[in-house]
């Protein structure tokens, strides 16, 4: 595929213009080393043991990851098939279903996710850098918090000193993080065997580690509520790669096929998000039995590590978990908004100062208070942002493949005046389709943040599936309204 002959200069850079044939050199092997990468993280681990903390037992907090992974998988699959058949990225290819200056809705929206994402990564790393200070200053732990931000001035430095990093190595350019990313996986994976095999041997075997209970049993607190939790958890396990299934363009664009593409992604995904969720569930469970003086398992793995007496254990971890965390940041948190952003206006935001403002609007977001707690996490953070993604992904699969049977016109993706112009550049299908399917899930956010009280239970319901109901009424929504409009689908 060559560079589009006649693109306007306001639609096309270096980043977003098709990847040539021959620099389509991914493997099947590439694509999995990418996801057992990206998916051996923290957040990964804190995923799966907040489900514990939440009062599943461990089959059912790792049965819930996993088959939110597969689920998730599909849509990820189904999206990654236009990058590797036609080489463009996420926004070029929202362009055929929003319009050339529409598609800069989904991928706003797409880069705000990223943006609050590489915030919690850059906070779990500030952490990791603020917990080994303390080893050696034992006065940083006690310090005052700050009004309004709720951290104190330590960890403030810390999370900022962090983030300078993210931003230095974004200065230097993707190719950059290249020797991190090939080292992180093994070493993350490496750190939480390692965690694994101290909990086994602390907890006395896996029996007294996993031996606990569900809390939705007969005779246990939550007795007959599992479905209550279940439903609203799996949403978030989709919600947690949801991201990714939107972007994945960026990543599959370098494919040699589609058989490459999708045999890497269906071996790396879901069977390193298992394996790492169980390591989380494990050595969450075991918490409760190693530590005597706690009443709720310890669900951040940095909270566990900083129990160590060591110190030198307690570096090398936290060190570990910098630059795994670091790699992680930039492959999966800085990649896609930097592109989203670009997108905007491509003559004068490059990959560069994309990245900057994924930096600064991380930052504004306060990621802390997205990890203040476990269900904080999970319901409003994962389930809500799923509400805006579930309907982007019905509606660019519903235009792919049931409208144009995965055909697009590449040089009219790259121009103002072509196929994909709609109206001014706008496609009311889309943007209403998205708008429509994401408003029934308002309620039920604005009850889970405690703007407004609970009044019917169908809002929470139908919050708890935010990404299957968006997806769905998008996705039905989008082919009614390109049946009604029908502009720009003949190529």
């Amino acid at each position: 595929m060559h560079s589009p002959r006649t693109a306007d200069q306001n639609l096309i850079n270096e980043d977003l213009a098709p990847v040539p044939s021959d620099k389509r050199t991914w493997s099947m092997w590439s694509y999995a080393a990418l996801w057992t990468s990206m998916a051996a993280c923290i957040p990964t681990y804190m995923l799966a043991s907040s489900l514990i903390t939440a009062g599943m037992n461990w089959w059912q907090a790792v049965l819930t990851v996993f088959l939110g992974n597969v689920i998730v998988l599909i849509p990820m699959m189904l999206n990654a098939h236009a990058g590797t058949k036609y080489g463009i990225p996420f926004p070029v290819y929202c362009r055929a279903s929003f319009g050339t200056l529409g598609a800069n809705l989904p991928a706003l929206l797409r880069a705000l996710v990223a943006c609050g994402w590489f915030g919690i990564q850059t906070w779990i790393g500030g952490d990791a850098i603020h917990k080994i200070l303390t080893v050696f200053m034992p006065s940083l732990a006690k310090g005052t918090e700050i009004p309004f931000l709720g951290i104190t001035g330590s960890q403030l430095a810390c999370f900022l000193f962090f983030w300078s990093i993210n931003m230095w190595v974004i200065y230097r350019g993707i190719h950059t993080i290249r020797l991190l990313l090939s080292i992180k996986a093994p070493l993350l994976v490496a750190l939480g065997l390692l965690l694994l095999w101290w909990a086994y041997n602390k907890a006395g075997g896996f029996g007294p580690m996993l031996a606990a209970p569900s809390a939705f049993d007969p005779g246990q607190p939550q007795e007959g509520k599992f479905l209550s939790v279940f439903i609203p958890s799996l949403t978030g396990m989709v919600g947690f790669w949801a991201t990714l299934s939107l972007n994945i363009p960026d990543f599959s664009r370098y494919a040699r096929s589609q058989k490459d593409q999708m045999l890497g992604q269906a071996i790396g995904l879901p069977a390193t998000m298992a394996l790492y969720s169980f390591i989380g569930v494990a050595v969450t469970s075991a918490t409760l039995v190693i530590f005597k003086d706690i009443e709720k398992p310890l669900w951040d793995p940095v909270q566990v590590l900083t129990r160590f007496t060591n110190p030198v254990v307690l570096v090398v971890s936290m060190l570990a978990i910098c630059v795994a965390t670091l790699a992680t940041n930039i492959a999966a948190n800085v990649v896609s908004p930097a592109n989203d952003f670009a997108n905007v206006a491509p003559k004068k935001i490059s990959f560069r100062t994309g990245g900057f403002i994924t930096g600064i609007i991380g930052v504004l977001m306060m990621p802390w208070k997205l990890l203040a707690l476990p269900s904080g996490y999970i319901f409003t953070w994962l389930v809500g942002y799923s509400a805006l993604l579930g309907p982007i992904a019905g509606i660019m699969i519903a235009d792919y493949f049931v409208i144009r049977r995965c055909k697009l016109n590449t040089e009219d993706l790259y121009r103002s005046e072509g196929i994909y112009r709609y109206h001014s550049g706008f496609s009311y299908a889309g943007i209403a389709a998205l708008l429509l399917a994401a408003l029934p899930c308002l309620p039920g956010f604005l009850v889970q943040i405690g703007v407004v009280a609970n009044t019917h239970p169908t809002f929470t319901a139908i919050y708890q599936q935010a990404w299957f109901v968006g997806f769905v009424i998008a996705f039905v929504l989008y082919l009614v309204f390109r049946k009604l409009s029908p502009t720009a689908i003949k190529l």
